[in-house]
């Protein structure tokens, strides 16, 4: 089993990437958000309990999103791995994530990083604003806010893992070939 996390800012191509490197590597897709949806609408115990947390305008807490993690990855026993989307975000869910791969004799074998400039970012997120329909797309300040937010969060989990060597930092400006071929260099290396 091959376990990658995908990291990268609002708009550098996180989304477009994941879908073509699940299609190539037959991974399974684990984004928390979707998790969080899916156990919701399918009313498990974690789902309850995480709608009641939710609506009350809380972040649910770490135990219940591992929870979800353990289930999702229970109930694929015929995937290839898994490509972690938007978690961990912090350096105890990363601990966690690491706990309950092992357990499953597993583990994360690389950290994908997508570096993109700022400038880039913020030309990216306002061309997305003007068809998304997202209001956090069309005003330049909350945009880079949310970049500064990005990295002021994501940092630590890079340090986390980048002590296990498993930090590879990605150029995401280019077509999305070249970066495709980029982050597929990287998976194949570590395949063979």
């Amino acid at each position: 089993m091959f376990n990658i996390i995908l990291f990268g800012p609002p708009g550098s191509g996180k989304g477009t990437q994941s879908e073509r490197l699940i299609a190539k590597y037959h991974l399974k897709h684990l984004s928390t958000g979707d998790l969080l949806r899916s156990e919701i609408a399918a009313q498990t115990v974690l789902g309850m309990e995480a709608k009641k947390i939710m609506d009350k305008g809380e972040l649910v807490p770490d135990e219940v999103v591992i929870g979800m993690i353990n289930s999702a990855v229970d109930n694929n026993p015929q995937a290839k791995g898994f490509l972690f989307d938007g978690f961990p975000r912090t350096k105890a869910q990363s601990e966690a994530l690491d706990q309950l791969l092992s357990a499953k004799n597993t583990a994360i074998h690389v950290f994908l990083s997508l570096e993109v400039s700022e400038e880039e970012l913020v030309k990216r997120l306002s061309n997305r604003g003007l068809t998304s329909g997202r209001s956090d797309d069309t005003n330049e300040e909350v945009i880079r806010a949310r970049i500064a937010e990005y990295h002021k969060k994501t940092s630590i989990v890079a340090d986390y893992y980048q002590q296990f060597d498993k930090v590879v930092k990605i150029k995401g400006e280019g077509t999305v070939e070249e970066i495709f071929n980029r982050l597929c260099f990287e998976i194949d290396k570590r395949l063979s």
